[in-house]
């Protein structure tokens, strides 16, 4: 799905060391001490994170750095800047907003995590976020790795395990932000060692207690040091559901767009009338100005009903997006019917040569001809000439007090390529609509976070730089972004793992990468659906080789719908709905697009009516 051959980045016996790498596995602590102890105990001192910052890793070309890596290597001031990541301005990542430290001459700005107690602002939680990185003193590129707590007002304690990549030598498709370059100490020119990031680490919370502080983790591997630049919770009391989203597939050549304005077409799942979006601006190393942005009910094309609604960022009408992060509009009164057609817009007063999108949007956007201005009021549609054919930083709508989402995390089929354009006829839409029209259940929203040609565990798209692969990142280092923290996330579907076979992953990694997606799903308090990987007999890559790996993951998934300590709440059969009786290994003709692979609109269908209504919402 999508011919770009994947950036191979977990092989063999690594794979769950990696994929663990990127989870954040929290368990409750069982403890030993006497509760009666533990109650006459005091509460042990803990600081605000600021306090207890006290090293040095930010610097500017020709001054001192830091040495944050032993090797006289730094984060440079000026490409954090850029990336609008400014001293002590709060930025957004996986939904928590992160304060930076005020950095600059003379003020350390990161701690090496090690112990250290942390006081969090009383409240309760669904998950704690942490910025960091990690270098070694012995040129290994593995990282570190560390336990930590969380303690609550009430002195109980869960326990978090986390693995940090290397700050140099880690993937970028895991990264929060990417920066071109390091500095080199007393240089003027930057260091020669590359890309350096910052990763975001989240701890699910017990949503149920208090937290009292945070006790950071210990690194017990002398040679690797963990830096943390910041830290944030994410409240449990959030008031948003997620009625549309798009995932980010891969930074691109645009335009160039300069004062003119994109209309990007979305349609409700859930419906709502306090309504918010949501900007991002994925791998990019320079942030985004979005000069003005509106809403509205979408007409024919271009065109729009009633009137817009002007969308205001912290009370302005304009805002900059960071690399790597998120803003969200502020709450505006409009309603929005479940499957509603609505017309975002946003104005780029800049030059934008290359932006983050996603690729294969099956519906039509527009956009006005450059020298345009700012057109996010217009009602007509007139000044829309322009067709574009993929979303560029619009990543979700959300409504308030929604009846909690449901996420379908996969790949080309889930994304809906090779369905008919505008028809929204994806088996999520299908699958919405069918829950829309049952009587005394729930409506929640459906947010579709397939990318075509993604993997469970390759990065096709590198994460970061310019690229014409817009494959995505591997299932394993997105799921954080576009499934864990998504608004209201209650529900997950995993369908995923045909495009690993295909280009040669082995069957027992696709295994090891859903199992890991799964597990840290059900941390975030997600129930888990996987669904069997469907027939492709007939299309080039789907060999004899393909269907024995085929047979391999779905075998293993059979098995977990009767497994009771599985992590998935159950199986949904897809292969069985999609292939022909006659020839089991490949689609059933009148379900086939034409390519073999991918479901036509019928084929869609059936899926979204085979789900159990009653075993997905109960």
């Amino acid at each position: 799905m999508w011919e770009h051959p994947p950036t191979r980045i977990l092989t063999g016996a690594l794979v769950l060391v990696l994929v663990v790498g990127l989870l954040v596995v929290a368990t409750r602590d069982s403890g030993t001490q006497n509760p009666a102890e533990v109650a006459e105990a005091p509460m042990p001192r803990s600081h605000p994170f600021e306090e207890h910052l006290d090293e040095f890793g930010i610097s500017r070309v020709g001054a001192p750095t830091g040495d944050f890596d032993g090797e006289g290597n730094s984060f440079p001031a000026e490409a954090l800047a850029a990336a609008g990541w400014r001293p002590g301005v709060p930025v957004t990542v996986l939904g928590t907003q992160m304060r930076l430290p005020d950095y600059g001459p003379g003020r350390p700005d990161h701690l090496i995590s090690d112990g250290q107690r942390v006081s969090v602002p009383g409240d309760l939680y669904s998950s704690m976020t942490f910025l960091t990185t990690a270098t070694r003193t012995d040129g290994a590129p593995t990282g570190a790795q560390g336990r930590g707590r969380i303690v609550y007002t009430d002195r109980s304690e869960d326990t978090f395990d986390v693995e940090v990549p290397d700050w140099n030598e880690g993937p970028a498709g895991d990264a929060a932000l990417n920066l071109p370059y390091a500095n080199a100490e007393d240089q003027e020119e930057p260091s020669q060692i590359g890309a350096v990031r910052m990763y975001a680490r989240t701890v699910p919370v017990d949503p149920d207690r208090e937290v009292a502080h945070v006790v950071l983790p210990r690194v017990h591997d002398e040679s690797a040091r963990m830096h943390v630049f910041a830290m944030g919770g994410r409240s449990a009391d959030h008031p948003w559901t997620a009625t549309w989203g798009r995932s980010t597939s891969s930074y691109v050549e645009v335009g160039p767009w300069e004062d003119q304005t994109v209309r990007l077409a979305a349609r409700t799942t859930t419906g709502g009338s306090n309504v918010r979006i949501r900007l991002a601006n994925t791998f990019a190393h320079e942030s985004v100005r979005i000069g003005a942005a509106s809403i509205a009910l979408r007409d024919e094309g271009a065109g729009v009903r009633g009137a817009t609604v002007p969308l205001e960022f912290g009370g302005e009408s304009e805002t900059a997006v960071p690399a790597g992060g998120q803003v969200f509009s502020d709450p505006v009164e409009i309603t929005l019917p479940p499957h509603s057609d609505i017309a975002v817009s946003l104005y780029l007063p800049e030059e934008v040569s290359s932006a983050p999108v996603h690729y294969a949007a099956v519906d039509t956007n527009y956009a006005t001809v450059a020298g345009g201005g700012d057109r996010t009021r217009d009602t007509s549609g007139a000044p829309f000439t322009e067709r574009l054919y993929q979303w560029p930083f619009l990543t979700g709508v959300e409504v308030m007090e929604g009846p909690g989402a449901i996420v379908t995390l996969g790949d080309s089929i889930t994304d809906g390529v090779r369905t008919t354009r505008d028809a929204h006829a994806r088996w999520p839409d299908a699958l919405s609509r069918r829950l829309a029209a049952q009587e005394g259940v729930p409506n929640p929203g459906v947010v579709n976070a397939g990318i075509g040609g993604n993997h469970v565990v390759s990065d096709g798209y590198p994460g970061e730089g310019v690229s014409r692969n817009s494959t995505g990142v591997a299932l394993t280092h997105r799921a954080p972004r576009d499934a864990y923290s998504q608004a209201g996330a209650e529900i997950l579907v995993v369908w995923a793992g045909i495009n690993d076979l295909r280009w040669g992953t082995g069957p027992a990694e696709v295994v090891e990468g859903l199992n890991a997606v799964g597990h840290r799903a059900r941390e975030h308090g997600m129930r888990v659906f996987v669904a069997t990987l469907g027939p492709c007999r007939g299309e080039l890559r789907c060999t004899d080789e393909v269907e024995r790996g085929r047979q391999y993951v779905n075998s293993w998934i059979r098995d977990q719908g009767r497994d009771p300590d599985s992590v998935f709440d159950a199986v949904w059969d897809f292969d069985r709905v999609l292939r022909d009786p006659e020839e089991p290994r490949r689609l059933l003709p009148e379900y086939d697009s034409g390519d073999h692979l991918h479901p036509g609109d019928a084929g869609m269908e059936a899926l979204a009516e085979s789900v159990n209504l009653a075993q997905l919402i109960g």
